[in-house]
Formats: structure tokens, C-alpha cells, sequence
């Protein structure tokens, strides 16, 4: 099958080298995936209740977005290098894998304090947090195209002497972003620690997401600097290698992050403290040496009287006994009428004088 396209874009229509035909499909697929996504989460955010998860919906925008670019930068490796394209592949490949693992970062370390019960970090605190390490990587990529490709722009050209040191440093300006996958692999197992359950599934999204990433990432390197040339398809297989890898973890961040935490955004949430106190180890009180049974026999009847009101009360003979007072009366009293003096007087017969 013959394509009416320019050498450079050869793969993108070409039926003799079908990964380029099957890599874009599934990267357009993506893409529209991608933008379903979006707005979902747009969709569903008046309807989410919790502080909690409403911090997260710019950290998991901006994550789509850096996902939506990953997607579209594997046309950059479908086409073939050229001095438009290297630049491309230069700059873009580390600056959109770092806004998406320090999203993934930034929601780690929120949950590794909404798991012991806490509060979190705030939105903007966040976002503040994903565009400085992002900034890193940015920084790094710019002063690689701008010093280093701007001196050596031949080492763009597809004839170029110099592929395995080009291949070299494509893996080293992403050094940084390789800090931030191991850093936010270990923030997610330690999330994944605490007496809430209800946060360790959002833990767990993150932690199986960062081990199929880190899969892919060691197995493209491996592939670019070691198995290309050891399966004598170098550089044939440079491009290729590249773009399904970003295909794939593209469709991991999706699948493994992005669809089960939409899922649980409308989800009702369960009373973290309670689980807090069943999770905490209840005081039992060790006995130490031997009881004495004496005591204990009488702590027994003590509470066999305590337990049923009926029994006759115990009292201890060695104790003085002494009769209760009568009840005092506490009535008001009352005024009373007065005897009249004057009835003696009144009764007493004249005639006896």
C-alpha cells in the first residue's frame, strides 16, 4: 500500500510497518478518551460532597491534561526525526511525564495524611507543589534544546553519526523525572499505612499505577540503549520503542488511576474515627507474681453481691454498729392560733361567790 505523503510521515499510513498505523489508533483513542474524561470530572464536581476529594479535581485536571499530551506527542515519534521533531521529542517527553508524576506525587502525600485521620494539604498548596517540580524538569529540558541541540543541530539529522550518544542523552535529561517516580513510589506504599481503609484504595491507585510505569520506563530504556542494538535493529526499532511506550503508560494512567478515582469521587465515605478505634490495641492488665487467693475469693463474692440487687447486704462484724437517726423534719411551719386569756373569765359562774 502506497502512501501520497511526505518520507517523513511514511509510518503514519504505511501497511509494511504497521506499529505506526496500530500506535496512532491507540493513541487517538486515547486521546478521545482523555477528553471524555475531562469532562466527567467537570460534570461531576458539583455533585461531590467531600473537602477532601474537591482538593483534588485541578491536581487530577492538570493530570488529564499532561496525559492528553502524552498521547499527542506519540505522532511526534510516528514521524520521522527531523529538525522539527527532535526538539519536540526533547523537550515535551520529560516536561509532560513530570507534571503527571507530580500530580500522582502531590495526591500521595495528601493521603498520607488523610489515612491516619488527618486533614491534608490544601488544593492550591497542591498545585503550588505540582508546577514547582514540574518547573524542574522544564528548566533542564530548555537548557538542553536551547545550549545543547541549538550548537549541534546535526545531531537531529536522521543520518547522524552520533545516534547512540543522541540515545544517551535523551535518557539523561530524564534523570529528574526518575527521581520522581521512585519518590512517589515510596509515598504511596507509605499512604498506603494507616486505620483508614476508605484512603487506602485511593493509596493502592496510585501504587499499582506507579509499578506499571516503572515497568514501562525500565523496559523502553533497556530496549533503547541495550536491546535494539543487541537484536541488531538499531536504530530501526529507536522510534517505535519510544512511541508504544507512551501509548502504554498513557493508557495506564487512565485505566489504573484515572477511571477508578472518578469512580469513587461521588462515593460515600465512611467515619474515619471509627475505624481509628478499632484499630487501636486495647490496655489489658498483666498480673505480675502470684495472687493471693484469699483476696481474690472475696473479690469474686464482692461481685456476685454487686450483680444481683436481691442478696442480703454483707456487714463486717468487727465494725461498731449503731442505730440510724430518725428521719428530721424539714416541713415549714406554720402559724398557729393563740388560747384567749380572758376565757376563763368568760366561762367561770357568778353565782358560786
Amino acid at each position: 500500500m502506497s502512501c501520497n505523503v511526505g518520507e517523513s510521515y511514511i509510518f503514519l499510513c504505511s501497511a509494511q510497518d504497521a506499529w505506526g498505523i496500530v500506535v496512532e489508533t491507540l493513541a487517538a483513542a486515547g486521546i478521545l478518551f482523555t477528553i471524555a474524561l475531562m469532562l466527567a470530572l467537570l460534570i461531576i464536581v458539583p455533585r461531590v460532597c467531600d473537602s477532601a476529594k474537591r482538593a483534588l479535581v485541578p491536581i487530577q485536571f492538570t493530570f488529564l491534561v499532561g496525559t492528553l499530551g502524552i498521547f499527542g506527542l506519540t505522532f511526534a515519534f510516528i514521524i520521522r526525526l527531523n529538525r522539527t521533531t527532535c526538539p519536540t521529542r526533547f523537550f515535551l517527553f520529560g516536561v509532560l511525564f513530570a507534571i503527571c508524576f507530580s500530580c500522582l506525587l502531590a495526591h500521595g502525600s495528601k493521603l498520607v495524611r488523610l489515612v491516619r485521620g488527618g486533614v491534608g494539604v490544601s488544593w492550591w498548596v497542591m498545585l503550588v507543589t505540582v508546577l514547582a517540580l514540574s518547573l524542574v524538569q522544564i528548566i533542564i529540558a530548555i537548557l538542553y534544546v536551547a545550549v545543547y541541540l541549538g550548537r549541534n543541530m546535526d545531531q537531529c539529522d536522521p543520518g547522524s553519526a552520533n545516534l547512540t550518544q543522541r540515545n544517551i542523552d535523551f535518557v539523561l535529561i530524564l534523570i529528574y523525572v526518575l527521581v520522581l517516580m521512585a519518590i512517589t513510589f515510596l509515598i504511596s506504599m507509605i499512604a498506603m499505612c494507616g486505620p483508614c481503609k476508605y484512603w487506602k484504595r485511593h493509596s493502592a491507585h496510585i501504587y499499582v499505577t506507579m509499578f506499571f510505569s516503572i515497568a514501562i520506563w525500565v523496559t523502553w530504556i533497556v530496549m533503547l540503549l541495550r536491546g535494539n542494538i543487541a537484536q541488531q535493529k538499531f536504530p530501526q526499532w529507536d522510534d517505535p520503542v519510544r512511541a508504544i511506550a507512551l501509548v502504554a503508560n498513557g493508557w495506564v494512567f487512565l485505566i489504573l488511576y484515572m477511571v477508578p478515582e472518578l469512580c469513587l469521587m461521588t462515593r460515600h465515605q465512611p467515619d474515619c474515627v471509627k475505624q481509628m478505634n478499632q484499630s487501636q490495641p486495647h490496655l489489658i492488665r498483666q498480673t505480675v507474681g502470684v495472687d493471693n487467693r484469699v483476696f481474690t475469693q472475696e473479690d469474686i463474692c464482692q461481685d456476685s453481691v454487686r450483680s444481683s440487687p436481691s442478696s442480703v447486704p454483707r456487714f463486717d462484724a468487727t465494725l461498731a454498729m449503731r442505730e440510724m437517726d430518725a428521719p428530721k423534719d424539714f416541713s415549714i411551719p406554720r402559724p398557729q392560733p393563740r388560747p384567749d386569756s380572758y376565757l376563763h373569765y368568760r366561762t367561770h359562774d357568778l353565782s358560786e361567790m
